[in-house]
Formats: structure tokens, sequence, C-alpha cells
């Protein structure tokens, strides 16, 4: 519009007048965008908190971390609170968490939540190994039955819920300790 109007034979105030009406609009569609962005933030922080709240206990042991980075919400639960080793059934205490945590997600209709498994980089023991060949079935199958535990008992919208897993590929900690190890075995 502004090389247009530079090109055409408008007077030079008219010139300006339509590069002035430009940087407006400009001005006025980043401020709705900035406004949005602030609103989601403040969205996401009263689910944190209310998240916090709810699973203060757990927080307070460590067996769960709740983070806000920007307009992105991430609780890692780790692996002990939820699953026995090598397993993929949430065990009853894990049941409680993750009702807890459906209580709050339930209530969030307009974003994707993603579970993620993650697994240390310990390969699969033979016992185990022809139901998980290796920790990519195990990391997947952990975060598609915490799928599947907030669509049937959680009342989670189904559209809104996606399962991956990453086995050993994200860690948190080096794997190189049995307390790094700890921490890549979560879910998030």
């Amino acid at each position: 519009l502004i090389v247009a109007a530079n090109e055409s034979k408008l007077p030079p105030e008219e010139v300006a007048r339509l590069r002035l009406q430009v940087l407006r609009n400009l001005i006025d569609e980043t401020l709705q965008i900035q406004a949005a962005k602030e609103a989601e933030i403040e969205r996401l922080t009263r689910t944190q908190q209310e998240l916090s709240k709810s699973l203060q206990a757990e927080i307070e042991r460590g067996d769960i971390t709740i983070k806000q980075v920007r307009d992105r919400l991430t609780i890692n639960i780790v692996e002990k609170v939820l699953f026995n080793s090598g397993q993929a059934q949430v065990k009853p205490a894990g049941l409680n968490i993750l009702t807890q945590v459906s209580d709050v997600l339930k209530n969030v209709t307009d974003k994707q939540i993603r579970i993620e498994g993650h697994t240390d980089n310990v390969p699969i023991g033979v016992k185990i190994r022809d139901k998980f060949p290796t920790n990519w079935e195990l990391s997947t199958a952990r975060a598609t039955t915490v799928v599947r535990f907030f669509i049937d008992r959680g009342g989670v919208g189904r559209e809104s819920l996606e399962a991956v897993g990453f086995a050993d590929t994200r860690p948190v900690a080096s794997n190189d300790t049995e307390a790094g190890r700890t921490e890549n075995r979560r879910i998030e």
C-alpha cells in the first residue's frame, strides 16, 4: 500500500496520511495480539496455581514439579509415583494423582494436552522384553495409559489429548547416575 501510494500521483500529504493509517492499523493489531497473549498467560498461571494447590503434598515430596514458561505449562510426574519398574499400569497411589490432575485439565478445553512418556537409557530387561521390546514401547505405553485414564475416568475431552513416547531421547539429567536416571523416568 505504501509503495503503491509513493508510486501514484497522490499529493505528498495524502501519501503521509496513508502511511500513518497503515502504521496505526499495525499498532492496533499488535496491541490486540499482545492482550490475547497476556490473557492466555494469566489463564495458564491460574491453572498452575490450581494444580499446585491440589498437588501440594506431592510437590513438597519432590514427586511432581509444575513449571510455566510463557504460554506453556508442564507437569512432570516421576515414574515411581505412577508406575512400577517396567510396567505401564498405573499404581493405586498414582490414580489419585491423575484424578487430581484431570480435575483441573478437564476444564482446559481450548488447548492441546500432550502426555509424554520418558525413560532412562537402561535397556529393557529380559523378563518384560516380550511386552516392551525397547524403551520406546514402554514410554509410549505409559503415555497412552495416562491419556486413556484422562479420557475414561477423568472427563478430559479426547480431542484435546495426544500421547507420545520419547524413550531416552530427551533426558533432563545424566543417565550416568541412579539419581539422574530416576529423574529421566517420568511422565510430562
